[in-house]
């Protein structure tokens, strides 16, 4: 059994995550250093290696959870850490293109505690920076020249096809009165679990993994990625601004369907059915007119969503996504410490600040 509320062990999934970062970041680098300019310092700046003046800057890059989970990945697969890297890079890649065109979507003006690049460089160069992650990931796959580095291109470009999927999903939903439960899991697991469930098996595939041992890695990091997800979703909506870099109700400012609203709408109870009431209305509003909601009006949504039980709902959800990752390591063979390793990485993602 594995414990519901795990405690962490900070210390080794600091360490995990600076490996990742360490041995990823220079041939991430060197990836950006490709591009054409002005590109390549559009790139820079969002992955936070110089500020909006153009000086060297040390930035908040992000957690580097998917460089560590590729770089395990090959691990698992009995390879070297190091067999994991252009994996890790490419997924890298595509998790920040899909930044790049999300913020400007989703009209986000802060990531990481900074202006999004659309706020800074313009709309025009978020799209075409972001277009040229993407191609830089395969890029970087397919110069390895193996059958292996084939198989795993094939997995990220699924990855991506899904992603995007979700991304279309997230946007449309937005403009509906009511998604079902099962709608929102299927969109959270297109957008998030399955770029990480990419991630954790891209670094086996590269280790020469059998399709098995790849598949089952994915279902853990496809869990895993819900898992995730549903503790972003009550950051989105009750996270500290200072935490999480950005504005509070971030999520109800945007009308975003996540899961605490839709399984508030989805319970029932005078506290649901007043919310709908509420959102309905919402809907019929312009950006403009939400923009100018006070903090009140954010926070008693907020209250309505907690009363209906979709913020206790969400974070349950949250430990059964975690609870179904786990239980597919034990369907393959693996080096005790790894297995430690990725169970640890889990616990860490479920139990983020909220």
């Amino acid at each position: 059994m594995h414990p519901a509320s795990p405690v962490i062990d900070t210390e080794a999934v600091t360490a995990l995550l600076e490996r990742g970062r360490r041995l990823a970041t220079p041939v991430l680098r060197a990836a950006v250093d490709r591009l054409a300019p002005p590109m390549d310092t559009v790139a820079a700046y969002h992955f936070g290696w110089i500020d909006a003046a153009g000086a060297p800057s040390a930035g908040d890059g992000g957690k580097a959870v998917r460089p560590a989970l590729a770089l395990l990945s090959a691990e698992a697969a009995g390879a070297a850490p190091e067999v994991g890297i252009p994996g890790a890079v490419a997924v890298e890649l595509v998790h920040n293109f899909s930044l790049l065109h999300d913020d400007l979507m989703d009209g986000d003006e802060q990531r990481r505690h900074r202006d999004t690049v659309w706020k800074v460089h313009g709309p025009a160069q978020a799209i075409l920076v972001g277009d040229a992650l993407f191609a830089l990931a395969n890029e970087i796959l397919l110069e390895l020249e193996t059958v292996d580095a084939g198989r795993a291109t094939r997995r990220l470009t699924i990855a991506t096809r899904k992603l995007i999927d979700g991304q279309a999903q997230d946007i449309s939903y937005e403009h509906r009165d009511r998604v079902t439960v099962a709608e929102c899991l299927e969109m959270e697991g297109n957008k998030t679990g399955a770029l990480l469930a990419c991630a954790v098996s891209i670094g086996a595939v590269l280790g020469g993994a059998d399709d098995r041992t790849a598949d089952t890695l994915e279902k853990y990091g496809y869990h895993l990625g819900l898992a995730f997800q549903a503790v972003d979703d009550l950051l989105g909506i009750w996270g500290d601004p200072e935490a999480t870099g950005k504005q509070t109700w971030s999520d109800l400012r945007q009308r975003k369907k996540s899961l605490p609203v839709v399984a508030a709408l989805d319970a029932g109870g005078p506290a649901s059915e007043k919310l709908a009431r509420i959102l309905a209305d919402d809907a019929k509003k312009s950006e403009t007119e939400i923009a100018d909601f006070t903090e009140a009006e954010f926070a008693s949504r907020a209250a309505l969503i907690e009363e209906a039980g979709g913020r206790e709902w969400t974070s349950e959800e949250a430990r059964r996504q975690h609870a179904t990752a786990l239980a597919a390591l034990d369907e393959i063979t693996m080096p005790e410490e790894v297995r430690a390793q990725l169970t640890a990485l889990a616990d860490f993602v479920v139990v983020r600040k909220r």
